[in-house]
């Protein structure tokens, strides 16, 4: 039997990281066989991209070499790990996948979808999760938290300015409004259990 593949999308400082991580282990707890990864990442391959797309200046890539960067990853993250996870019965916890390129490079950097998912279909043979779960939280206490979480360290996509950064969150509300079958909106206000008894709310 397949398993099932499970991402967690939003902004920054929405506390997508530590949710990843609280609902793989409620997924075992329920007798599930769990992988956590994340985008980009979650392959070796994956993972050398991810150090050349986060580290640097603001200026290092643009928005296309982004993109490719982006889409290189995600090919290796689901041919080496994802797909075969799911196909050996295990569920998959991601933390960012396909969405957030959506919403970064083809929506707040002005690409497009269309371009987005081209790649998508050239890397990945167009593969998407069974359920995507958008954490959402308002800008003020999104920026809190991802100040706390980062100190003086913020990455350079994550260091972008507000205005950046809402239109991230219109963008991923567009995508959750479009898709209603595959996306489920979930408030990530208040303390972790009570997020965490939310996300599972949403995959029951």
């Amino acid at each position: 039997m397949s398993g099932r593949f499970i991402t967690l999308e939003g902004g920054e400082g929405v506390g997508k990281s530590t949710q990843a991580r609280r609902l793989a282990e409620a997924l075992r707890a329920q007798g599930h066989e769990v992988v956590e990864t994340r985008e980009p990442g979650g392959s070796p391959g994956a993972e050398a991209i991810r150090a050349l797309l986060l580290e640097g200046g603001a200026d290092r890539w643009g928005p296309g070499a982004e993109a490719l960067l982006f889409a290189a990853a995600r090919a290796d993250h689901v041919e080496k790990t994802i797909r075969p996870a799911l196909a050996a019965g295990k569920w998959v916890v991601c933390d960012r996948f396909l969405d957030s390129s959506l919403a970064y490079q083809g929506g707040a950097d002005g690409l497009g979808q269309e371009a987005i998912r081209a790649l998508h279909n050239v890397g990945s043979n167009g593969f998407l999760p069974d359920r995507t779960l958008l954490l959402t939280l308002p800008a003020d206490q999104a920026a809190v938290r991802a100040a706390k979480r980062d100190g003086d360290g913020a990455d350079r996509i994550g260091a972008r300015d507000a205005a950046y950064h809402a239109r991230v969150a219109q963008a991923f509300r567009a995508l959750a409004e479009a898709d209603p079958g595959r996306f489920r909106i979930v408030d990530a206000s208040g303390d972790a259990e009570s997020v965490t008894a939310r996300l599972l709310a949403a995959l029951a």
